[in-house]
């Protein structure tokens, strides 16, 4: 089975999350699609992060109605700070059988030769990219590259912190989650 890995602090997760998981689903070669919700990391200032579960608990109720598409937090179990060569390396032990790759915006695409270990990455997974409109261009070496692959997704403008914002500014933002996710937040008073 092949599995896209879309991490992200879904902090919340929103309907542009899901039309780019979905489309990955349905557009490539992906058999499902597991977001990985990262955990907060010891080291940085919280700010407005919801706790790991809180989080988790949006992107189950984002996905559950989506077949291909899977929550996961495959991360909270790993020592933090964490980097994505350490999850790949966990997640290929304890799925011998699945093919992983990762799925990322164009403009993390520009800063991934910065990762650690970015080249054992590329040796190992492929790496599904989605349009993103940014500044910068993408490292020559990843042009044409026979394990980055470029879908054609919709361009999603919508963040997390926007969203974040509105609510705290008092503005209706339900069009831009799922249902679930907005009764959660809404019900919990997150953000707010």
């Amino acid at each position: 089975m092949k599995v896209g890995l879309f991490f992200g602090s879904f902090n919340p997760i929103h309907i542009g999350h899901l039309v780019i998981g979905n489309h990955m689903a349905e557009y490539s070669n992906l058999d499902q699609v597991w977001f990985v919700v990262t955990p907060h990391n010891p080291f940085k200032k919280k700010s407005s992060l919801l706790d790991n579960y809180q989080r988790l608990e949006m992107v189950y109720q984002a996905t559950k109605d989506f077949d291909k598409l899977k929550p996961s937090d495959i991360e909270f179990k790993l020592p933090q700070p964490n980097y994505t060569i350490n999850t790949l390396v966990y997640l290929q032990e304890k799925y011998p059988k699945h093919e992983f790759a990762l799925i990322m915006g164009e403009d993390n695409l520009k800063g991934f030769h910065k990762w650690k270990n970015f080249e054992l990455i590329l040796e190992n997974h492929h790496i599904y990219t989605y349009p993103r409109i940014s500044e910068n261009k993408i490292e020559t070496q990843f042009h044409n590259h026979p394990k980055i692959h470029f879908v054609e997704a919709p361009i999603m403008q919508l963040s997390s912190t926007f969203i974040r914002k509105a609510i705290s500014a008092g503005k209706n933002v339900s069009p831009m989650l799922p249902k679930n996710v907005w009764e959660y937040l809404d019900e919990m008073n997150f953000y707010k």
